[in-house]
């Protein structure tokens, strides 16, 4: 039995045994009474009775532990022209120092805090703040929005909002201020403090005195030592898209979290103490959250904090210039960001002027990486290119081929095997498991490993409702796929409409509700099809009310404007079709599905229960042109 096979084996047989040695490699303040209290089925925590800091394990121990004048982090900043280096001394004292700032706003342990910060040093110091208060941060992505902004603040309920003057997208400047103003205007919950760096590309103005600068906030602050918190305590809260339109709170707990991303660098991503790790993406998302700020620190790795682009910042040799100058040794970015490249480069031009001998693995995940993208970097590259699968809801990778432990023969097109802990399956519709080549619902049966959700923020019946209901004893995992006879893992979408842009899951159903908002639309549809650079992007269909007279260009533009204000231009929708109707069943239910799949070329089987096959036919030229690709 191979490396692979024994750990796989034994994280499902005995997962108490399994995450209890793993444990080990985490600093208890005091040891958990139990591995796995799972005495409240559908609801499971990790290592109860336990308390720690996650901070402490972030930082100060690898101080403490010899550690403290090696690099922590990197910031390397194109678009400001600035690189610093902090080592884990210095890290550990603006950390402890910005945790005392917000202590003395009034932030202490359970307090939630907001975080909407570009990808700057000060967004990963605050995030490590609030866990060394044991206070729970809330990141959003940089930009998003007013309106998501607002609604993310009323689930939270913050008593204090970290943000910045700016953020710098290419070479354009965005102000973070005035998209923050007005989020707190709309919010019906109201924040008592608001702490801002200002940058020097834009100054922000304060509103007194509920605002105060980052200087001011830390010149007089004492530094605060870390807060022992339960390991079933919430680290953070990160919002993720529902088929609502109403964001999922998922919840992160400190004790499970901790104990699986330091497992994971080393079993899955072959990186150890002392090695620099870059994940480029962004700490608004749960890569940023796992990968650029906990794992390589709890691991006592170099991290690095990347604020630019894979292209344009300033070209496609961006990421190659970074990542030989820093010595990374292993990258992991989103399909998204090679194709950008590719693009750019095609023949690999650029790569030819950066030594990567320190490079060892490129990883992949965030959507499907198709074969084509995985065989264009696997050549430029000359190294292992990994693809890997997870979720915000999962925290950590579910299935891989694990670096650290056994790498697997590489099929292209899937992303290997499940990870150690997750058991993962996929069932048909009638809970019966689905035959090995035959899609059906891929699945993880209970309990899930240490650093997944324990439940939803504040709503444990939608996290039951969601996640595991469709299959009792399962978390669902909304993706549709198939799992072949060699135990391969085959993810070839969403079932949901949850459409997946560069790697950003985002709710039609959210962009749908800004389109039915304008006066000349009757009902709308907005599908996810599919894009060579961004695995998706998202089209809108609308049907005008009756006698409404209106000029398809210039509505198209009016509605594209409305979701780039009110969604955020994450949405990247940028195609609005006015057409007669749309194809339903006979329950009224819109076959978005369907349409999907005819947009993007596939061999489509008319549904029996649809109410006019006529509609769909005429809607044919508009999905799928024929001139398209």
């Amino acid at each position: 039995m191979g490396a692979y096979a024994a750990a796989y084996e034994r994280s499902i047989a005995d997962p108490t045994r399994f995450w209890g040695l793993a444990a080990r490699d985490i600093r208890w303040l005091v040891p958990p009474d139990r591995v796995l209290d799972d005495g409240a089925p559908p609801f499971y925590r990790w290592f109860t009775g336990g308390e720690l800091n996650t901070c402490d394990n972030a930082l100060d121990r690898h101080v403490e532990e010899g550690r403290g004048d090696q690099p922590a982090l990197i910031y390397d900043s194109p678009v400001t022209g600035t690189t610093a280096t902090y080592t884990y001394r210095e890290l550990t004292g603006l950390v402890a120092r910005f945790a005392g700032a917000l202590r003395e706003l009034g932030v202490e342990r359970g307090d939630r805090v907001v975080i909407y910060l570009p990808m700057i040093p000060e967004a990963l110091i605050a995030m490590l703040a609030c866990a060394r208060l044991g206070a729970v941060h809330s990141v959003v992505f940089g930009g998003f929005a007013a309106k998501e902004l607002a609604v993310r603040i009323d689930d939270a309920r913050p008593k204090a909002v970290v943000s910045a003057s700016c953020g710098i997208e290419g070479g354009r400047v965005v102000p973070y201020k005035p998209l923050l103003d007005a989020a707190l205007d709309l919010a019906t919950h109201k924040v008592d403090r608001c702490v801002i760096r200002q940058r020097p590309q834009l100054h922000a103005d304060l509103v007194r005195p509920r605002d105060v600068e980052w200087d001011e906030a830390v010149a007089h602050a004492q530094p605060a030592d870390c807060v022992p918190v339960a390991a079933t305590d919430p680290l953070y809260i990160l919002y993720t898209s529902g088929t609502t339109g109403r964001p999922k709170g998922v919840v992160r707990d400190n004790g499970g979290h901790a104990v699986a991303l330091r497992w994971s660098m080393e079993n899955i991503y072959g990186v150890g103490p002392g090695d620099v790790f870059w994940a480029a993406s962004d700490v608004g998302w749960v890569v940023g959250h796992s990968y650029i700020v906990y794992a390589p620190l709890l691991t006592g790795c170099t991290t690095v904090l990347y604020e630019g682009k894979p292209v344009g910042t300033p070209d496609a040799g961006a990421f190659w210039r970074v990542a030989a100058q820093h010595r990374v040794k292993a990258l992991f970015t989103a399909p998204t960001a090679i194709r950008a490249i590719k693009k750019e480069d095609p023949h690999g031009a650029l790569l030819a002027g950066y030594d990567l001998s320190a490079m060892d693995t490129l990883f992949l995940a965030g959507e499907r990486l198709d074969p084509g993208t995985y065989e264009w970097a696997a050549e430029m590259l000359g190294k292992p290119v990994i693809d890997h699968w997870w979720q915000t809801e999962s925290g950590w990778p579910m299935v891989a081929n694990l670096r650290g432990l056994e790498q697997m023969p590489v099929k292209a097109g899937s992303p290997t095997v499940a990870v150690p802990g997750y058991d993962v399956r996929v069932l048909n519709p009638d809970g019966t498991t689905a035959e090995p080549g035959t899609d059906g619902d891929i699945v993880v049966r209970l309990p899930l490993p240490p650093g997944t959700l324990p439940t939803l923020w504040k709503d444990d019946e939608r996290f039951v409702e969601s996640y595991l209901t469709r299959h009792p004893g399962h978390y669902l995992t909304g993706d549709g796929g198939h799992i072949d006879d060699e135990g391969y893992v085959w993810v070839m979408g969403r079932t949901d409409d949850v459409i997946n842009v560069a790697g950003h899951r985002l709710s039609t159903g959210t962009m749908e509700e800004v389109i039915s908002a304008h006066p000349a639309v009757a009902e709308c549809a907005v599908i996810g099809v599919h894009d060579p650079l961004k695995g998706q992007v998202p089209r809108g269909l609308v049907v005008l009310k009756s006698g409404v007279l209106a000029d398809p260009e210039e509505l198209c533009d009016e509605l594209v404007a409305m979701v780039r204000d009110q969604v955020g231009p994450v949405a990247s929708l940028k195609e609005v079709a006015v057409v007669q109707a749309l194809p339903k069943t006979r329950s009224g239910k819109i076959l978005r599905g369907t349409m999907r799949g005819i947009a993007d070329g596939e061999d489509v089987s008319v549904p029996s229960t649809i109410e006019d096959p006529g509609v769909l036919d005429a809607l044919r030229p508009v999905l799928r042109p024929p001139t398209a690709p």
